[in-house]
């Protein structure tokens, strides 16, 4: 398989006042076009920081990472964002959708950014929400959906730009087991049928395992995880 993101000797520092916290050290990383990876590891062992330079939303200290070729840290701020909306799709712990718009408006925020008039926007966002199994709840408010629902809305949001990648932080990290396992079944599909590179952080072993590959961040290093299938 054509790798997709490629990362080499990837550092990331913050500044706390006049210190410097080191999150990633020489984080060295391919995955492939297709895959489903799953970031596991403690609280601040630096797999959130991975996921946002993986997703554009923050650049690395030193070190290179390209998704499909290209130098993430080499655009400007408003490529970053043309990028961003063009290739990434985004899933949430806490879903991330607007209370004031239904679950057919969340879906079609997304596509407001694009050049694609009305009807087809209809047309994409009523498939995406059938596909999620939401087709009867368009209409419905966020406070009027489940956990569960309202996950499966952000994930039909997540894939209404059709993108390159789909990252998803802590998916299941809110939900109860059968609403997790709702969610995950609906991500097995979306790499399976779909072909979406999907990368998930998370702390569940259970949600971790249905990924194909398991990688392990300790104090900022990456470490492979013995059996991953």
């Amino acid at each position: 398989m054509d790798t997709l993101i490629a990362i080499r000797n990837l550092a990331k520092t913050y500044q706390r006042g006049n210190q410097d916290v080191p999150v990633l050290l020489d984080v060295t990383l391919n995955i492939a076009a297709g895959d489903y990876v799953s970031l596991m590891g403690p609280s601040g062992s630096g797999k959130s920081t991975l996921l946002n330079l993986i997703a554009g939303l923050d650049k690395p200290t030193s070190g290179s990472l390209k998704v499909g070729g290209i130098e993430l840290a080499d655009l400007s701020e408003a490529d970053m964002a043309r990028w961003r909306a063009n290739n990434v799709g985004f899933i949430f712990q806490f879903y991330n959708l607007m209370p004031v718009l239904d679950a057919f408006e969340n879906v079609e925020l997304p596509l407001l950014l694009t050049g694609l008039g009305r009807a087809e926007r209809r047309e994409r966002v009523e498939l995406a929400l059938s596909m999620v199994g939401l087709g009867d709840r368009m209409d419905h408010y966020p406070n009027e959906l489940s956990g569960g629902q309202q996950q499966r809305v952000a994930i039909a949001r997540a894939l209404i730009t059709d993108p390159l990648l789909i990252v998803a932080d802590e998916p299941t990290g809110d939900l109860d087991r059968q609403s997790a396992d709702d969610v995950l079944n609906l991500l097995d599909r979306l790499n399976q049928e779909l072909g979406k590179t999907i990368v998930m952080v998370t702390h569940d072993p259970q949600c971790a395992a249905r990924a194909k590959n398991q990688v392990h961040l300790v104090k900022g290093e990456l470490m492979p995880t013995p059996g991953a299938h």
